[in-house]
């Protein structure tokens, strides 16, 4: 069945587009492929083709997300597979992550939740399960 649309870009909120960018680009191994001269915008982008763009607008007063409170919820959050979580933990916290303090067990198979420099969970997703 045919859509309406076709996907063009998944855009996430924060402070500073650019640094996000770069976090991003480093992590998945993508290049950033636009950062708009007044900072406000910023784009990656995976360079086989093969996903969906993500980029990066500036919110002004941006507050962070503090799931799990559902006062102030998530927004969204990105699920990243690893073939090695532990070596991958390590290079998403040299890159500015940090390991969330609540980590959910057992629900879809192996994962652990960490905040990126905006504060924005994600997760390294491990094991059989998606």
């Amino acid at each position: 069945m045919a859509g309406i649309a076709r996907m063009q870009t998944v855009v996430v909120d924060c402070p500073d587009p650019e640094a996000l960018a770069r976090f991003y680009a480093a992590v998945l191994g993508w290049e950033v492929v636009r950062i708009d001269e007044d900072g406000e915008w910023a784009a990656i982008s995976d360079p086989d083709g093969g996903a969906t763009p993500l980029s990066f607008q500036r919110v002004a007063d941006y507050r962070p997300p503090r799931w799990p409170d559902a006062e102030h919820p998530q927004q969204f959050h990105i699920d990243l597979r690893v073939d090695d979580v532990d070596k991958a933990e390590a290079e998403v916290l040299a890159l500015g992550a940090t390991r969330h303090e609540h980590q959910p067990a057992g629900l879809y198979g192996g994962f652990r939740v960490y905040l990126d420099p905006a504060g924005h969970p994600f997760c390294l997703c491990f094991g059989d399960d998606d």
